[in-house]
């Protein structure tokens, strides 16, 4: 599923590769697809336990949007209308499913966590395949262990909520540069971090609800964070792919075997049972369907993108 650019791309100089988008060629379906993909990330985004940036490498999204980032302003046109289809898709999942992946995720976490972890999964032999495009060593296998331990350990000792802050202009800022973050570092689950501080339902309300105080100063944190921190991404690749790459699946393994114990596990416990109104039986076999369902879902989704990505045109 993920299309980055190949070996002999990989291998020239940055500056003779102005974009990696040159030889794409637009259609409809391939337009369509970016949209569909930016309203998934745009749930990640929104999603505890889940995290945009993991989607977006997964879409082959996250390559361009460091590249962009990392050379902005330069072949703005060129990517403005790649990200065009994203950005619409990414407002749209989130002022969509806000509510809706507030009130899952309150009721239904197990089941609706592994719908989207399924579809991870079904990705990951075509992340470790980009992850080797430049070799793959000793300090390869070191960065995804190292990075896969770290942050499988961070999501395991953080499962309750730490505090309650009291939601301002300056919270909320902070907020956005959480989700920030969580597109700029994959791994990253800028829900759980609210969740902690007692602002992710007060977030997905405001967001349902049309809150501009919460929504504009959200979105001034998320702009902070792309400006601050997507210049330093973006030297770290061009310097240190092999390193780089192989943390990014390492943040993907390690934030998806924490899920099961964070928020799948719960929903099997009795109190989870209680709060679904299902019985473990019923309650087990939907997440592994859901599991499953999700890996399907990107393995067909691949084949879409195999024949409509404007990257294999």
């Amino acid at each position: 599923m993920l299309k980055n650019i190949d070996n002999k791309q990989l291998n020239e100089n940055p500056k003779d590769n102005k974009t990696g988008l040159e030889h794409m060629r637009e259609t409809p379906m391939s337009w369509l697809i970016r949209v569909i993909k930016g309203a998934l990330v745009g749930i990640g985004a929104i999603l505890p336990g889940l995290s945009g940036g993991v989607l977006m490498v997964v879409f082959g999204i996250y390559d361009h949007l460091i590249s962009f980032l990392g050379t902005f302003p330069k072949n703005f046109k060129k990517y403005f209308f790649f990200f065009l289809p994203i950005g619409i898709g990414g407002i749209l999942g989130i002022l969509l499913f806000a509510g809706l992946v507030s009130a899952a995720f309150g009721k239904y976490a197990a089941q609706f966590v592994s719908l989207f972890i399924g579809f991870v999964a079904g990705t990951v032999p075509s992340l470790w395949k980009s992850a080797g495009l430049k070799g793959r060593g000793k300090q390869g296998y070191i960065a995804l262990i190292v990075a896969a331990s770290v942050i499988l350990i961070l999501m395991l000792s953080g499962e309750n909520q730490l505090t309650a802050i009291e939601p301002s202009f300056l919270v909320w800022i902070g907020g956005g540069v959480l989700v920030g973050l969580g597109f700029i570092v994959p791994g990253l689950s800028p829900s759980n971090f609210l969740i902690y501080f007692g602002l992710y339902s007060k977030m997905s309300d405001g967001i349902s609800d049309l809150d501009f105080s919460v929504i504009i100063p959200l979105m001034l944190g998320v702009l902070l964070a792309t400006i601050a921190f997507a210049k330093i991404v973006s030297i770290l690749f061009e310097r240190k792919y092999e390193i780089m790459y192989h943390m990014i699946l390492g943040t993907v393994l390690g934030s998806s075997l924490a899920i099961f114990p964070t928020v799948v596990a719960p929903g099997l416990m009795p109190e989870g049972l209680f709060e679904s109104g299902l019985s473990f039986i019923t309650a087990l076999a939907l997440v592994i369907i859901m599991f499953a369902l999700g890996m399907v879902s990107s393995l067909l989704f691949s084949r879409v993108e195999e024949r409509y990505s404007p990257d294999n045109k």
